[in-house]
């Protein structure tokens, strides 16, 4: 039993073959880019919002693409229960398209970072992180210029009544501290999800480390937990 795997492709993204790749040729799934003026998603199972710079960036990281014809069908895919990732960019789309609460804002060094950080794992709960164990520590690459999580108060803290933080900024010890915090986000999180659980945002690459040949496979740990949620479904 395979899924099938849907990743949008906007003008700017540059993340999308690595989704793809790691879709298809590291799990051996379906998998097919869907052009972001397409009007539909058609038979999916789970859509990939791609890392990269939609639109250059312009206005802000996510705000044009948020507009792109094929973005109304994944509100419609995401309201119905269907599953969506959200990377980088990603997150910043599904954040501007209201699927997600909150925002994403300028690093607070004011510079683009790239380099590895250490994720605490939150929930293991959500269709992402069942082939997880909580407080596993992941090592997964960044690279943004506006990736510093904001929300107001309180919805920050409903986000953590409702156990919907799923990532934290940690040490490689997976200490919650200010020092690991990469980018200024509030709170150190670094994923979270919606209130259905079935949308997933996240700031970090797992697409980027889903092999060991580039210095981690911990990444493959989100794309094997949506396998083994989606059969476990259909079983």
């Amino acid at each position: 039993m395979s899924l099938t795997f849907g990743v949008l492709v906007f003008p700017g993204s540059n993340c999308d073959h690595d989704a793809y790749h790691v879709a298809r040729h590291v799990f051996e799934q379906e998998a097919r880019f869907i052009w972001h003026k397409e009007a539909n998603l058609g038979d999916v199972d789970v859509v990939i919002v791609p890392g990269g710079f939609s639109y250059g960036d312009y206005l802000r990281a996510g705000a044009i693409a948020r507009f792109s014809p094929i973005m109304n069908d994944v509100v419609r895919f995401a309201k119905a229960g269907g599953l969506v990732v959200g990377i980088c960019n990603g997150f910043q789309v599904l954040c501007e398209s209201g699927l997600l609460p909150g925002t994403l804002s300028r690093n607070a060094s004011l510079r683009f970072s790239c380099k590895w950080t250490h994720l605490c794992t939150e929930r293991t709960d959500t269709p992402f992180t069942g082939a997880l164990t909580e407080g596993q520590v992941l090592r997964v690459p960044i690279a943004h210029g506006e990736g510093s999580y904001y929300a107001a108060p309180d919805v920050l803290d409903r986000l953590e009544a409702n156990n919907q933080v799923v990532f934290r900024y940690c040490d490689a010890d997976g200490a919650v501290v200010p020092e690991a915090n990469p980018n200024g986000s509030a709170r150190n999180i670094a994923g979270i999800v919606n209130e259905g659980r079935n949308v997933l945002g996240m700031m970090p690459h797992p697409e980027r480390c889903a092999e060991g040949a580039l210095g981690s496979a911990d990444g493959a740990y989100i794309f094997q937990s949506l396998i083994e949620h989606f059969v476990a479904e259909h079983a």
